[in-house]
């Protein structure tokens, strides 16, 4: 054990989480890379749990921050701030939602928190729809909407959640149907359990599930949940905080998937958008951003420094279409991986839509989910010189493959072949 691992263990709490048998010290990073304080470097396949979006120390994002950082760095929501209504005007506009107004937050968390206050002031309700084997984040209130057992900390809660079936397509009851029955079989779960209540806020849902595994529902599928929810008034929050900005390629939002429906009515964004630097928000209507009847602030939300991370992350993303590049890399590496693992019994599933990938094992010759060997998979890749994640809503056995947008062809031949190789030991 390392002396800075020993004293992470004396002062922080047990419940703090560390991957790996031996924890990491990263100490820099470049591009895809980063090295540890060892001097290792490692191809790094999931960027800080999708928050490094672009990439390691990318000059533009480190010359705005330093910039601003040397003019100021603070002054709170109470001041009028350039960097953060550049920002939301541009959120604003690529978010699809009309007349929106935009609110900057410090994480992911807060902003599902925030969106979840705005549907029940709006509604004057404190029930809450959410997904089975989602996750919104770690506060009270997050915590009360999230699907996952294994991130769900306590059953007391502020609100009154109603779990829905759809979040899994390959799993449950409703797994072996057709995508058009599986759709007719959640929307009739949500009719009927709307049938067994009254005066619903919100529902809250992850177009892809990120903590979950990266488990999707068929397109559509929130579009026709969204039929029944407009018939009772119910709002829909769209959680893009690891879906958003283009990471699935195929669209710049998750929600975008199921957009017969048109734009969600709130929309939580974090993670990527500040490149590592703590950027989130909520976009809604004027309508439901403007219910609440009392001050509200953010000390720390829309600081200039972080603000000016967003914009020229931003700006970095759109100019060098990585949205097109998470589509054109990240479809070659899928097929890759399911080249790799049609051959290994203890692959069940290999899913995923752009640079959001994720490699479910399971114990041979069964369905039943196999953590210890997700485990010994992530050991292994690191030994490869490659960091990938995990998650999954059954213990813990899929294997989350996130790389910064703007992974090239060869990061991703090379990352594949480390992998397959960690598979292969693994199994």
């Amino acid at each position: 054990m390392t002396g800075l691992h020993e004293r992470h263990l004396a002062v922080s709490p047990e419940w703090l989480a560390l991957y790996y048998r031996h924890p990491l010290e990263l100490t820099h990073g470049e591009g895809r890379h980063v090295w540890d304080a060892d001097g290792t470097r490692y191809l790094d396949f999931f960027g800080g749990i999708l928050t490094t979006m672009t990439a390691h120390a990318l000059p533009e994002v480190t010359k705005a921050v330093s910039e601003q950082a040397g003019r100021l760095i603070h002054s709170s929501t109470l001041y009028l701030n350039r960097p953060m209504v550049e920002l939301a005007e541009r959120v604003a506009a690529l978010s699809g939602i009309p007349d929106a107004r935009v609110f900057f937050t410090t994480s992911g968390t807060e902003a599902n928190d925030t969106a979840l206050l705005l549907a029940t002031a709006h509604r004057g309700s404190n029930q809450i729809l959410a997904m089975r084997n989602s996750y919104h984040g770690r506060s009270f209130s997050a915590v009360s909407v999230t699907g996952n057992r294994s991130w769900s900390t306590t059953s007391l809660s502020p609100l009154q959640t109603l779990y829905v079936h759809g979040g899994v397509r390959t799993r449950g009851p409703y797994a072996e149907l057709s995508d058009e029955r599986f759709v007719k079989a959640c929307v009739a779960d949500l009719e009927d359990l709307l049938g067994h209540t009254r005066g619903v806020a919100a529902l809250i849902a992850e177009p892809v599930q990120g903590v979950g595994g990266f488990t999707a529902p068929p397109d559509g599928l929130y579009a026709a949940f969204r039929e029944v929810l407009d018939r009772h008034g119910i709002l829909w929050i769209s959680d893009e905080v690891q879906t958003g900005w283009g990471r699935t390629g195929d669209h710049f939002w998750g929600w975008q998937a199921h957009a017969s429906s048109g734009p969600p009515d709130i929309l939580t964004f974090a993670k990527g958008i500040g490149n590592g630097m703590s950027i989130g928000g909520v976009v809604a209507r004027a309508e439901v951003m403007n219910c609440l009847d009392a001050n509200s602030i953010s000390t720390f939300g829309g600081s200039p420094v972080t603000m000016a991370a967003g914009l020229a992350n931003l700006s970095y993303l759109l100019e060098h279409d990585l949205q097109g590049n998470a589509r054109r890399v990240g479809g070659l590496l899928i097929e890759r991986l399911r080249a790799l693992g049609a051959g290994l019994p203890a692959v069940r599933e290999v899913r995923g839509r752009g640079l959001m990938i994720g490699i479910e094992l399971v114990k041979p010759g069964s369905d039943d989910a196999d953590p210890d060997a997700a485990a010994a998979v992530l050991e292994a890749a690191r030994e490869g010189g490659l960091l990938i994640g995990k998650g999954g809503g059954h213990n813990t056995s899929v294997l989350r493959i996130a790389p910064p947008l703007s992974l090239t062809v060869a990061e991703a031949e090379e990352g594949a072949e480390i992998l397959g190789e960690a598979l292969r030991a693994a199994s």
